[in-house]
């Protein structure tokens, strides 16, 4: 396994284990991060999937 692959995969889990693997208590950690920083954060809206069958008309 890459080293890079395995400090990140270990960095994640005692992340996680911080919050018991609470998956919305992460989230409200990230969150209150994201408000701290200070930055601008931009969200755009869902993109809805096409149909089957529909071609995207950018690549014909």
């Amino acid at each position: 396994m890459d080293s890079i692959v395995k400090e990140v995969r270990e960095i994640r889990e005692a992340y996680a284990k911080q919050f018991g693997y609470d998956l919305k208590a992460i989230h409200r950690d990230l969150k209150a991060q994201e408000q701290a920083s200070g930055r601008r954060v931009v969200s755009f809206p869902p993109r809805r999937p096409k149909p089957v069958g529909q071609r995207d008309s950018r690549n014909p």
